[in-house]
């Protein structure tokens, strides 16, 4: 009898073992409880506040990423606010003291938080996070991250050795363009500005137009951009300039050298942003455009090139299209045949504000995102990829081909970050705003040469050295 009940347990630890060996073959993309954890009972009954920017990669993801994170932490409450406009949103909680206990919050964002906050010195040192293990691996986190990114101004704005902001996610960021119009059409992709220009010639035969349902024959733009929101052109801007006057100069640039944003490389710069604006190859009405109908107005076929990174096509898949858009990616062209090529990085970042009440729980979260599942769970639900080492890879069953192809823009090119040094803590100088946001549509327009461009960038460095300078005292 002992025998007979021996044998029975046996079938039943071997039927719950191939239950729980299906389940996880299945469930591939749900997060685990992570091991190595602090003790779970230092989080018990206790509520983690979230602010998160709605942007091209959706929600989905973070619906069920905080629904992991509450059943791997029994009794964490995680209060998630979600917004396109999430600066606005939290900045008066910021103001009176009471932060969000973590933010997911891009310094592109339109109001200006995560500028303001790294000027203020408002965020916490999360230094320790990368120094310690991953939650799911044997592995420091920050031999986990793409390399040169902790190190970047971008994460260690005061270049104190000391990280302030953590990495998201990456990814390539250059001209967009309809795979299946280049190949239906025999059109060569352009290596050299010269090239992108003389495929306009192209454009102006009438059976390149664009054929609307009801016949009408529309010659198609050369180019488009987000016409309100100018930073995208930052996409073009900084590998342009590294083409034209070097990556050590551009560096220079980032620094807020005086002198460094006029000279005679840095005008072709400018003058291949007026001359897509003042001589008939922008899109019609661009400037008046948000980012989606810009970008619609591309896949449409109104425009053959966009400024935009991988994010697009998640962001844009419930969007009208031409009959079989795919999505393709080059990097920015170059001033002459033969020159290195630059593409520049997309990133979003976390971060923990300074006076969080819950910090490390906050932490904890962070852990918990740099998770592999968390990585394909992100790649399932967003098209999105992590900024760390073996996420491109651990995210590729779950991408579409063309957010995966996409990543060969990288080939060949030299990958360059935004490093833009710390403006002093009380200055008033947005250098985005001095960049593109006063200029871009009068320079489209010809409203403003490209000479008073850079006198008016030149006046904001010169500024922001005073405001270093008197920082030192």
């Amino acid at each position: 009898m002992k025998k007979f009940a021996s044998l029975i347990l046996l079938a039943v630890i071997l039927i719950l073992s191939f239950i729980g060996l299906s389940k996880d073959s299945i469930s591939t993309n749900t997060v685990s409880p992570p091991s190595g954890t602090q003790a779970l009972h230092d989080f018990k009954d206790k509520e983690l506040n979230i602010a998160v920017f709605q942007g091209g990669y959706g929600r989905e993801y973070w619906d069920e990423i905080v629904s992991e994170f509450e059943s791997a932490y029994p009794g964490v409450k995680v209060n998630m606010t979600n917004s396109p406009r999430i600066g606005d949103v939290v900045r008066p909680q910021i103001v009176a003291g009471n932060p969000p206990d973590f933010l997911v919050v891009v310094d592109t964002e339109q109001s200006g938080l995560m500028t303001s906050l790294v000027k203020e010195k408002g965020l916490l040192d999360i230094s320790d996070v990368f120094e310690s293990k991953a939650l799911d691996k044997d592995q420091l986190l920050k031999d986990m991250v793409l390399p040169g990114m902790l190190e970047s101004t971008r994460f260690s704005p005061y270049q104190d050795g000391e990280i302030y902001l953590a990495p998201f996610n990456a990814g390539p960021m250059g001209l967009i363009y309809n795979k299946k119009l280049f190949r239906d059409k025999g059109w060569k992709l352009p290596e050299t500005w010269d090239e992108f220009f003389a495929l306009d010639e192209e454009l102006k035969k009438e059976e390149n137009y664009l054929v609307d349902t009801n016949g009408v024959k529309t010659k198609r733009a050369l180019f488009t951009y987000q016409g309100i929101y100018p930073d995208y052109l930052e996409e073009i801007m900084y590998p342009s300039l590294a083409n034209a006057a070097g990556i050590n100069h551009l560096k220079k640039i980032f620094a807020y050298e005086p002198g460094s944003f006029k000279t005679r490389n840095v005008k072709k710069v400018l003058d291949t942003f007026a001359k897509l604006g003042t001589q008939g190859y922008l899109m019609e009405g661009t400037v008046d455009l948000n980012h989606t109908q810009s970008q619609t107005d591309m896949m449409l076929g109104k425009a053959i090139f966009i400024v935009n990174a991988t994010w697009m096509e998640n962001e844009m898949k419930n969007s009208p299209r031409e009959e079989g858009f795919e999505f393709g990616m080059i990097p920015v062209p170059v001033f002459n045949k033969g020159d290195k090529r630059y593409i520049l990085t997309s990133y979003e970042q976390f971060s923990i504000p300074l006076r969080a009440k819950n910090p490390e729980l906050a932490k904890e979260f962070l852990k918990f995102l740099y998770t592999d599942q968390s990585v394909k769970l992100f790649a399932e639900k967003s098209n999105g990829v992590f900024a760390l080492k073996d996420a491109k890879e651990l995210s590729k069953p779950y991408l579409t081909p063309g957010v995966y192809e996409m990543f060969s823009a990288y080939d060949g090119a030299t990958t360059i970050l935004q490093d833009w040094k710390a403006i002093p803590k009380g200055s008033k100088i947005d250098i985005k705003t001095e960049l593109f946001r006063n200029t871009m549509t009068p320079i489209m327009a010809g409203k403003m040469t490209t000479d008073q461009w850079m006198d008016s960038v030149e006046k904001s460095f010169t500024q922001i050295q005073s405001e270093m300078e008197a920082n030192k005292h």
